[in-house]
């Protein structure tokens, strides 16, 4: 799951909970008393460590579930026709209902584990056939890149974080969750050059050598904040004070960063529709044009399969006028 910046609806903390989840189950759930009630909360508590994925889950099956029970049905009498009617009327992308079936999928197998039914009728169900040749975050060119960074002017100790965040995007290639859960700590000189030790999604610890004017911008912003001197599992990055210009003591969260990222580009009459992950589609396609392995760009992003590398190429992915124009019809 990648973060976006759109504000997501966060689930109540009484159902996120380790040991209340148990309470915000359906009626259909808890109907099935206690062994019902444990594969709702062995499911979304236990099974499920990405929070972010626990979220998009509990929507998808609490929504399913809430449809089932609109039409009369109990949990026992859910057919695969009927999850199959669910998703002919589902107003969402291919891709949303890939990822919600997903979730139904997995949620009916370990009911089918802790004997509340016999068999998934979710697993026979196909949904709508999806292939991205292009990934769907919006471009951003080395020139604009270039241009949004030499836009800020550097007045506050917000304008060097956010030039710094934006550079780090740029040339570490991380994603903006991980930027945001960085520490002083995650700095680390060793000996010949410094690294950033990233903590990505899935769990993955990465270590990213930080380049020459990185580094320089970098010490500018520790410079001028005085972080120096900080613990060292203080926060990199912090959230500002108000409009004082100054910096709190309280992290920034992915959230802002992207709300950062489009006050910037606003700023520098660059287009809006920009995103954070755009800079991880500069970076690949920039690494490919000068002659990268597609191996090396892969391992830099954090990839474990080059097919999802290749949708951050966006070499020769256009359809010119040039090509429809050579139609002889």
């Amino acid at each position: 799951m990648t973060t976006s910046c759109r504000t997501k609806d966060l689930l109540p903390a009484n159902i996120l909970g380790t040991g209340m989840l148990e309470l915000g189950a359906p009626r259909l759930v808890t109907d099935h008393g206690p062994a019902g009630r444990f594969a709702w909360e062995e499911f979304f508590s236990g099974k499920l460590r990405n929070q972010h994925t626990r979220q998009a889950y509990l929507r998808a099956v609490r929504k399913f579930l809430a449809w089932v029970e609109s039409n009369d049905v109990e949990l026992l009498g859910i057919s695969p026709g009927m999850i199959g009617q669910y998703f002919d009327q589902h107003p969402g992308s291919a891709p949303t209902q890939k990822l919600e079936m997903s979730a139904i999928r997995g949620f009916f197998d370990t009911l089918v584990l802790r004997h509340v039914i016999v068999l998934n009728p979710a697993l026979s169900v196909a949904t709508q056939r999806f292939s991205a040749l292009e990934g769907k975050t919006p471009e951003i060119t080395v020139d604009q890149a270039r241009s949004l960074l030499n836009s800020i002017e550097l007045i506050t100790a917000i304008d060097f974080r956010d030039r710094l965040i934006i550079a780090m995007l740029i040339f570490t290639a991380a994603r903006v969750g991980a930027i945001a859960r960085l520490r002083l700590k995650d700095i680390v000189d060793e000996g010949t050059q410094k690294t950033l030790k990233f903590q990505e999604k899935g769990g993955k610890h990465r270590s990213i050598p930080i380049r020459h004017d990185l580094e320089e911008l970098l010490s500018d912003y520790l410079d001028v904040t005085n972080l120096r001197a900080e613990p060292k599992d203080s926060a990199l990055f912090r959230s500002a004070l108000g409009r004082t210009g100054k910096l709190s003591e309280k992290g920034i969260s992915p959230i802002d960063i992207c709300r950062m990222v489009k006050r910037r580009l606003k700023a520098a009459n660059l287009p809006t529709t920009i995103s954070p992950h755009s800079f991880r589609s500069c970076t690949a396609t920039d690494l490919l044009e000068q002659g990268v392995q597609l191996e090396d760009v892969q391992y830099l992003l954090g990839h474990s399969d080059a097919r999802v590398t290749r949708l951050y190429d966006r070499r020769q992915r256009k359809v010119t006028r040039n090509i429809v124009e050579r139609i002889s019809v």
